[in-house]
Order: C-alpha cells, then sequence, then structure tokens
C-alpha cells in the first residue's frame, strides 16, 4: 500500500443472511443444496474510500446505515463478503461499550488484557498504567469488576485505554455519546491532540464535532456511500437529506398552489398535524436573513428568516400565525405569533389562488440541534381556534465555530415579524 495512506478500503460489501425463524437454519445446515432458506440483507455495497496519514475522517449516517459496520470490518472484527481492507499502522478503537473487556475481570485486569491483546507486555503496560488511571478518573472503581461499571465508567476506561496504547490510527464509533460533559471535552481536548501526529477516524451524530475536528467527512446510507468531501459541504447534504428538503419544488403548479421557482419547500406529508385543516400550513424554509440563501446549517452568530406558507380553505377572521423553537429533548425555548407581536393580519379569504405568505425574524443559537414547528390559528392569544400545527417541521442544526465574538450574546426577544401577499 502507498505509504501516505493510513487506511485504504476497495468495493467494501457485507451481506447477511436473513432467516425467518431458526428452524430454517437446521433445514439449511440438512439440505445443504436444496431450497434457499433466508434473504439477503445488504448493510454494505462496494463502499470505496482512502484516508490519509494524519487526516481526520468523520463518518455520517442515520441509524442502520451501515457505519459501525464498516468500522468492525476495518478493525477486524468482522468479516467482509467482497473487498480488500489495507491498514498501514496500529489501530486503537471504542467500537461499543465493553466491547474488548472481561466483564469478570476488574478495571485494572482489563487494561492489561487489552494492552496484551495490542501486543504490549507486562512491563510496557506497567509504564502506561497511571496515565490510563489518572485519564479514566473513576477511582476506586478501578478494582472492581467492569460489570458492576455504569455506561459512564466503560466509556472512560475505554477511552483511556484506547488512547494511551500509541495507537497509529483512533476509531471512535458513538462511544463517547454517554459520557458527561466534562468528560466529553476532555476526550475532544485529547483528540484534538491526536490530529496532529495521528490518523482519526469518527463516527458521531454531532454534526458539530464532525465540521470542528474532521478535515474530511463522508456519508454512508443505508449501505451505500452518498458522499465524500469537506464536513461541511457533507453536513449539509446530510441533513438536506434528513429533512427531506433536498428535492427542489418546481413543478408549474402542485396541488397546494405553489407558482414555478417558489422557494420555500412544502411541507413534508408524514409530519404530524393538528388542528381542524381550516387553514393548511404548505410550505416552511429557513433562510439567512441578509443573504436569502436557503440554509440547512446555521452558524452560531447567524440571523436567520423563518418563511410560512399557508393556503385558506375557509374565509378565516383573525387569523394569528406563529411558531415555537424547541431544543433536542423537546424543551420549549420560545415561542412567538402575529398576536403577541402585535401586528394584526387581513383576513383570510377561500380562494384556490390565495396563497399567503408570512416571515419570522430572529437571532440564532448556541451549537446544537432544533425543531421549528409552525402554527396558524384565529381569535385572540387567550381564545382561539387551532387550525393548523406541525410539529417539528424544520430540524436544523447550529454548527460550532472555532472563534467566537464576545458580545455575540443571543436577545431572545428581538424578534420582528412581517407579512407579504
Amino acid at each position: 500500500m502507498t505509504s501516505n495512506y493510513a487506511l485504504k478500503v476497495e468495493n467494501i460489501s457485507k451481506i447477511y443472511k436473513i432467516y425467518d425463524k431458526p428452524s430454517d437454519r437446521l433445514k439449511e445446515a440438512l439440505i445443504p443444496f436444496g431450497k434457499k432458506f433466508y434473504t439477503d440483507f445488504h448493510a454494505l455495497n462496494g463502499i470505496s474510500f482512502k484516508v490519509s496519514k494524519g487526516e481526520s475522517l468523520g463518518i455520517l449516517g442515520k441509524n442502520g446505515s451501515g457505519k459501525s459496520t464498516l468500522l468492525k470490518i476495518i478493525t477486524g472484527v468482522l468479516t467482509q463478503t467482497t473487498g480488500t481492507i489495507q491498514v498501514n499502522g496500529r489501530i486503537s478503537a471504542l467500537l461499543e461499550l465493553g466491547a474488548g473487556f472481561n466483564p469478570e475481570y476488574t478495571g485494572i485486569e482489563n487494561i492489561y488484557l487489552n494492552g496484551t491483546i495490542m501486543g504490549f507486555s507486562k512491563e510496557a503496560m506497567d509504564a502506561k498504567i497511571k496515565d490510563i488511571l489518572d485519564f479514566a478518573d473513576i477511582g476506586d472503581f478501578i478494582y472492581q469488576p467492569v460489570k458492576m461499571y455504569s455506561s459512564g465508567m466503560f466509556a472512560r476506561l475505554a477511552f483511556a485505554v484506547a488512547i494511551n496504547v500509541d495507537p497509529d490510527i483512533l476509531i471512535v464509533d458513538e462511544a463517547l455519546s454517554v459520557g458527561d460533559m466534562r468528560f466529553q471535552q476532555k476526550c475532544y481536548r485529547k483528540i484534538e491532540e491526536f490530529k496532529d501526529t495521528k490518523t482519526v477516524i469518527m463516527v458521531t451524530h454531532d454534526i458539530s464535532a464532525i465540521t470542528k475536528y474532521c478535515d474530511r467527512a463522508i456519508w454512508i446510507n443505508e449501505g451505500n456511500l452518498m458522499g465524500d468531501g469537506s464536513p461541511i459541504e457533507i453536513a449539509k447534504k446530510y441533513q438536506a437529506f434528513m429533512i427531506d428538503s433536498a428535492i427542489s419544488k418546481n413543478d408549474s403548479k402542485s396541488s397546494l398552489g405553489f407558482e414555478k421557482d417558489d422557494n420555500i419547500d412544502a411541507i413534508n406529508p408524514s409530519l404530524d398535524v393538528m388542528g381542524d385543516r381550516s387553514v393548511e400550513i404548505v410550505g416552511i424554509s429557513m433562510f439567512d436573513e441578509l443573504s436569502s440563501t436557503k440554509l440547512d446549517l446555521v452558524a452560531p452568530d447567524q440571523r436567520i428568516k423563518i418563511s410560512i406558507k399557508v393556503k385558506s380553505n375557509q374565509n378565516i377572521t383573525d387569523p394569528i400565525v406563529g411558531l415555537s423553537v424547541k431544543d433536542r429533548l423537546g424543551t420549549t425555548l420560545f415561542q412567538t405569533n402575529s398576536f403577541v407581536l402585535n401586528q394584526p393580519m387581513d383576513d383570510l379569504h377561500d380562494n384556490e389562488m390565495a396563497i399567503y405568505s408570512f416571515s419570522f425574524y430572529f437571532p440564532s443559537l448556541n451549537h446544537g440541534m432544533y425543531t421549528i414547528s409552525p402554527a396558524i390559528a384565529s381569535g385572540t392569544q387567550g381564545n382561539h381556534t387551532q387550525h393548523c400545527w406541525i410539529h417539528d417541521a424544520i430540524v436544523f442544526h447550529v454548527i460550532q465555530k472555532q472563534i467566537f465574538e464576545l458580545e455575540g450574546c443571543l436577545v431572545m426577544n428581538n424578534i420582528d415579524f412581517s407579512r407579504n401577499l
């Protein structure tokens, strides 16, 4: 293999045999050349990529896309069905909690066990033991069987061992998600140090971590390689795919009345909708306020515009349009609407061509994942009829920037409202 590459993956596929019931396995064993009792499941389909020495690679993909299967093949835990893997250097991997640990052994015993597996002598591990214990920081639990550990303790010990066995390639597969925030920050600082001299492969659903710590990213979906490039560009494509906004609505006129080249995306019909549908929210999109560019990812200091389109199926007096913003746990961060902003709206009319557009402007948020739920009602704030409420119509990430301004604080009540017919 070319010495410039730490890892070379060529046309890797993994096919599993799926049986409807356990007895089918026995039937197949008894009739080896008879009827086929299984169906093929293609976990990976011809994946190919290279990772240079000293490069940090992020891998994105929804659950079940084949990310963990790929990493297990790279580390030798699984064998591929087709293709070749070439590795130049020692691999240390955190594939899943407890992997490589004997649950009956104490933490100390498992440290030496992992060192032996990696090819280190007892004397070599003796020299490393203090650094491992200091990083893991689990106190006297290190002398207890690891079957008594919490998931956080597993993660601490596993990461401490992985980074202290002098790997050339460090692989991390979602293992840090169970740790507390301080430990996660400690691990990411260590990954930052590793980037100078080691190769890092990271699998995580945290897009901010991918864009901050990785030089390159790949996107895998249902076993297929969908993209390979800069973390920002791959994250945008992945985010657009996950929120179903990658397809442009260019029909001359759809059933919802969108005009050609309308820049507001139609509502995904699979979303949860509440209300009597006297008025329907038929489109919603997020834009940069200054450039009007449609957004999938948002910077912490970026002001954004949320545009909502509605269609009235009845004549509606005293309409109210609004939205709520929630974090990834579903906690409502803030809500606003035309009534509380003292922006009275004209009545809506039952007219096929009467498509109304409304926009809210507000500063961005701290890095993380958020959802936006739009709604339209009629009446007053205290006494109104809900016509249409769409849960989590937009899902978006605010990515972490390397440099923040001291004055870049969030003013939650600085929200403007405008309406265009």
